[in-house]
């Protein structure tokens, strides 16, 4: 027999509104409401710091399924401000499941909202670009809300409009490690990496130490001589929350492993970073591109890869031929878009043409797929050992 739910709105800032039902912990939650077309992985993508301060809603109709389990996470919490799906599984059916879903969603106070129609939803989103959203249950849900009463969805409105914007939003030191650990590499060690945590997946450093790398996970507040003690082949940047354009410190920082010459790998807001460190601007999505199935193709190759995305932000670089990277008069020297999303041309990769430094908008280590882009890491490790040969041949 089917439980009865308590009644649940979710309410846009531009007035959009949509009943359904309890999800998770009753209560109150805004943040930027965003949709994720990946078909499998949501507690990949609810233990994603990236969705820090965001509602995210699913657009595969049926989530909670596979329940949840302690392998899979991508951090030891669930970062979401809210989520939102169609269909919540009556129980969990997976072999691998550990505990339910909702019971999880529970635990960790997350709001959420079901039977809804994440369609017309997502098409809205996709109309009007992504924008803030309130979900609203049991006692944070006013008398009459849920029956249409207009004043009563307008108080709901205006505590949604309330919300901070993602939109020059600092964030990366809400969602970085507090103190910096390592992930020893399998068997003997190939290279050391600086990875700076700006909302590390757990997935990242598991794919270098797989290839026999020592990675040390270090804050967002480090500084450039904390990282060159640890004397590193290469420094990463990571995927994390935020307005590349109010990450201040991480721009400055990476100008300095840049002018040091130290390999540099990034992904996802680290790409969006290397741009800034680079000189070139960034922007707002429309609404983004989150989900497991986005394609990209690399131009050095021709290939078209199947990648895992999730940014709302995104470099504004040249696309036709390599450029001069704008910072102080060109001293970074010339820049490629390597990748492009072939959806929109968005910019989903840049290589440094002469300095040892390149990254990715997209994300290579995806937990849940697609796996087509494993080899970035792989070339990581072929840069860090190049430059450690040149350098050898220079001393001698």
């Amino acid at each position: 027999m089917r439980t009865r739910r308590d009644p649940a709105l979710l309410v846009l800032e531009d007035g959009f509104v949509l009943r359904g039902e309890a999800y998770g912990q009753l209560g109150r939650t805004v943040g930027e409401i965003v949709f994720s077309t990946g078909m499998t992985g949501y507690q990949e993508t609810l233990t994603d710091p990236s969705y820090h301060r965001q509602i995210v809603v699913m657009t595969a109709p049926h989530i909670g399924n596979t329940g949840v389990n302690d392998e899979d996470p991508e951090s030891s919490r669930i970062w979401v401000a809210g989520f939102v799906v169609r269909d919540a599984a009556r129980r969990a059916s997976s072999w691998r499941s550990e505990r339910e879903l909702e019971d999880e969603l529970r635990d960790q106070g997350v709001v959420g909202i079901c039977s809804v129609d994440t369609r017309a939803l997502t098409r809205h989103l996709r109309e009007r670009g992504v924008m803030r959203g309130g979900i609203f249950s049991g006692t944070a849900l006013p008398a009459g809300a849920a029956e249409g009463n207009a004043a009563a969805r307008e108080v709901l409105g205006d505590l949604v409009r309330q919300a901070p914007a993602m939109t020059g939003a600092d964030l990366a030191g809400q969602v970085t490690t507090p103190h910096a650990y390592v992930v020893e590499p399998a068997g003997e060690p190939v290279a050391t990496v600086v990875a700076v945590d700006l909302g590390i997946k757990s997935r990242t450093p598991a794919q270098l130490a797989a290839r026999g790398v020592r990675v040390h996970v270090v804050p967002q507040s480090i500084t450039l001589p904390e990282i060159l003690a640890l004397a590193p082949d290469g420094v990463f940047f990571s995927n994390g929350p935020g307005d590349p354009g109010a990450a201040t410190h991480e721009v400055e920082l990476l100008r300095g492993v840049l002018d040091a010459k130290v390999p540099f790998f990034g992904i996802c807001f680290g790409n969006q970073l290397l741009g800034r460190a680079l000189g070139y601007g960034t922007y707002k999505l429309e609404y983004g591109h989150r989900g497991v199935n986005q394609p990209v193709l690399d131009r050095a190759t021709g290939r078209v890869e199947i990648t895992a995305h999730n940014h709302g932000f995104a470099v504004d670089a040249p696309t036709d031929a390599p450029s001069v990277a704008p910072f102080d008069g060109g001293r970074y020297g010339r820049v490629e878009v390597s990748h492009l999303g072939l959806n929109d041309d968005v910019v989903e990769g840049l290589r440094a043409l002469d300095i040892p430094a390149f990254s990715v908008q997209y994300h290579p280590e995806a937990a849940a797929g697609p796996h087509d882009a494993e080899h970035l890491f792989d070339r990581f490790i072929a840069l860090m050992t190049q430059r450690r040969a040149s350098a050898t041949r220079e001393d001698a």
